[in-house]
């Protein structure tokens, strides 16, 4: 496999000025929402939070020190709008509470590709478009850029009337950590396809198929679930640590060498010509927009596929078996990432 050359900018090559007299509005405060506008207030530049109203997310921004205003004020004034709801409201809320507050010459910003590139919103021409995409989730944004570190993201641009988006996109990528780590320029295509892929392959859906099926299988055998837990749930985190602090041959050189001959052995077993088939019909769905139009109509009928199987997922054995676990670990539970009364 040939390895294309990126272009990779860090804080050095980024103008903190470029933000400076303008009034940056986030849409949203999730997970990636709240670590947005707090990362860029703590940068010392101006946010005005917007959410609907009724939002249970306006007592969380308030309480961190945050102007919080409508939506539709929020875009309004906003020199930068930064839309983070959720890739399924997106469009229904650029419609509404969006479109009308943006003018020549602003800039309109996303941290996924998806509305943009699959055309489920179509910004003004005279608007320059960038997107800046943390390859982590919003609390880890937060908590990486709280201790002086930082995720590498992604920066793109879609559209640049003002011949200056990039190096705008830059100093806000910049400023909410992103140039502490390394911020990788891309285009909307390519962070949208890959993007789409790793979550549904690997990172969550691969990934806790692979971890529920491996319990599954020694419940049934008749192995007590709490080992089976721990073998196939636990201690998944000390392993992608160690994948995370030095990529695979790290992990390799730490486990036994029974447990390497197994990974080499056994590992392409698990993942074999029908699980890379497979991975490349999710690919093919994501490529040509067969996966968009599926969420956005699953959305538009009130999500009851998904319901339904997000039901059926919290009530999976290996849930009450990990809850009770956890409890002997209290640990656990100190200095959390994901604090729902907060962010």
């Amino acid at each position: 496999m040939s390895e294309a050359k990126l272009d990779i900018y860090y804080d050095r090559d980024a103008e903190p000025k470029r933000l400076q007299g303008k009034t940056i509005a986030i849409l949203g405060y999730g997970s990636q929402g709240h670590a947005h506008a707090l990362n860029l207030k703590d940068s010392g530049h101006q946010v005005v939070v917007g959410l609907r109203p009724g939002s249970a997310a306006r007592a969380k921004a308030t309480a961190a020190g945050l102007e919080v205003v409508d939506t539709v004020e929020a875009a309004r004034r906003g020199d930068i709008v930064m839309m983070l709801v959720p890739d399924e409201l997106a469009p229904e809320t650029y419609e509404k509470d969006v479109a009308g507050g943006l003018r020549a010459g602003k800039y309109f910003a996303v941290a996924h590709g998806f509305s943009i590139h699959f055309k489920k919103i179509i910004p003004p021409a005279d608007v320059n478009v960038f997107m800046v995409a943390p390859k982590a989730p919003g609390h880890l944004v937060r908590h990486e850029f709280g201790r002086g570190a930082g995720v590498p993201m992604l920066l793109a641009v879609h559209q640049d009337p003002a011949g200056d988006t990039r190096q705008v996109a830059l100093a806000y990528a910049s400023a909410i950590g992103g140039g502490r780590a390394g911020v990788i320029r891309t285009t909307f295509k390519d962070e949208t396809e890959t993007d789409l892929f790793g979550e549904q392959a690997v990172l969550c859906g691969g990934l806790t198929a692979l971890i529920t099926a491996g319990f599954e299988t020694l419940v049934e055998a008749g192995y007590p679930p709490e080992m089976a837990y721990f073998e196939c749930l636990h201690e998944t985190k000390l392993i992608v640590d160690l994948i995370y602090e030095g990529g695979i041959q790290n992990m390799r050189y730490s486990v036994s060498n029974t447990a390497e001959y197994g990974d080499l052995t056994r590992g392409p077993r698990v993942i074999g010509a029908e699980a890379r088939r497979v991975m490349k019909t999710l690919l093919a769905d994501i490529q040509s927009g067969k996966f968009a139009d599926e969420w956005m109509a699953e959305h538009k009928a009130g999500k009851p596929n998904f319901k339904r199987l997000e039901a059926a997922g919290k009530e999976h054995l290996i849930e009450r078996v990990g809850e009770r676990l956890r409890g002997m670990m209290p640990w656990l539970k100190g200095n959390r990432l994901v604090d729902r009364s907060r962010n």
